[in-house]
């Protein structure tokens, strides 16, 4: 498998985790959202990150859910044109072990958490390069609110510039932080060959059609907001040299959605149970049941999510869902 799809531009899906009522992996329904995500045209899938639940690790279930995948993938129609991408986190050796695990199930990338406590910048840095050695590595800036540190302009030069380097996942969700990025990796000598993708969920269409520092552009999002309604998100790719200007009068409304997905009027406390909602009233999820027993809806954010998937039809994809729901399942 290339990574030609990730330079040329997709919307990638960040892999939620099914459970069942006993918070044990339901492999039929894993199964089931990875043929959804296939047959609604994502470019490729991230496996093993934040929708996933960083705590399949301690769960046990890192190497099921990355094989269920893979696997599932491998068995399509599509195989040839999907990247995988898993997420590695933790520390270097932590990181390297994850990676080379994926690389072993075939996976094309791994998606590198920055949170590792106590690490600086050089640390970050010399942790890419190790993993590099064993798989491509998309860099990632995550939001601060659930706990992704703050990284200079010069950091985001550095990462661009390590071979290994193909592309970052820009999620700050703060405008001045986005720019930075884009700033460091205009400034590398490699602008051309590192993607931009954006995972600011908040601001979706807005990264997708904006100019950047040194004339970069988005190239697609890796989004866990593209975990759900996928067949729009793809749409939402397609748009964006078709018909910018349509595209432009529905980014607020996407924000909106979004809010009610991933519970920004609670700090993002229900991001990961909102997310497995919306698929719980497609059929895909039996459950909105997440490894830890405290993580759940927040009060009013059902409501919410009825709101927003009337007000705003054009995001929803059910009808899509429910024609194949029966085969993803079978």
């Amino acid at each position: 498998m290339s990574l030609a799809p990730l330079l040329d531009g997709a919307a990638i899906p960040a892999h939620p985790l099914a459970l069942t009522a006993a918070r044990t992996l339901d492999e039929r329904r894993q199964r089931a959202l990875t043929r959804y995500y296939l047959a609604a045209g994502a470019g490729g899938i991230a496996v093993g990150v934040h929708t996933t639940q960083f705590a399949i690790r301690e769960a046990g279930l890192l190497r099921p859910v990355l094989e269920l995948a893979a696997e599932t993938v491998a068995a399509s129609d599509r195989a040839g044109d999907v990247v995988t991408i898993a997420g590695a986190c933790g520390p270097v050796a932590q990181a390297v072990a994850e990676a080379e695990l994926a690389a072993g199930l075939g996976y094309d990338a791994v998606l590198l958490s920055p949170v590792v406590p106590g690490a600086t910048e050089a640390d970050l840095l010399e942790r890419a390069r190790a993993v590099g050695e064993v798989l491509p590595v998309i860099g990632f800036y995550l939001q601060r609110a659930i706990g992704g540190p703050e990284l200079s302009r010069g950091f985001w030069r550095a990462l661009a510039d390590q071979p290994s380097t193909v592309a970052i996942k820009v999620a700050p969700f703060d405008r001045y932080r986005t720019l930075e990025v884009a700033h460091g990796v205009a400034a590398s000598g490699r602008s051309e060959e590192v993607a931009l993708y954006t995972g600011n969920d908040d601001h979706i269409i807005g990264d997708l059609l904006a100019t950047l520092p040194g004339g970069l552009r988005f190239r697609g999002g890796l989004l866990g907001q593209w975990a759900v309604w996928t067949r729009a998100a793809v749409a939402m790719v397609e748009q964006v040299s078709r018909d910018p200007a349509g595209l432009a009068g529905k980014a607020q409304q996407l924000t909106d959605a979004n809010a009610a997905v991933f519970d920004a009027a609670h700090g993002f406390a229900g991001c990961i149970a909102g997310v497995h909602e919306v698929l719980r009233r497609q059929g895909l999820l039996a459950g909105v049941w997440c490894l830890d027993p405290d993580e759940g809806l927040s009060p009013g954010q059902a409501e919410e999510l009825t709101r927003v998937t009337a007000a705003y039809p054009w995001l929803v994809d059910d009808d899509f869902v429910a024609e194949h729901l029966d085969a993803w399942l079978a």
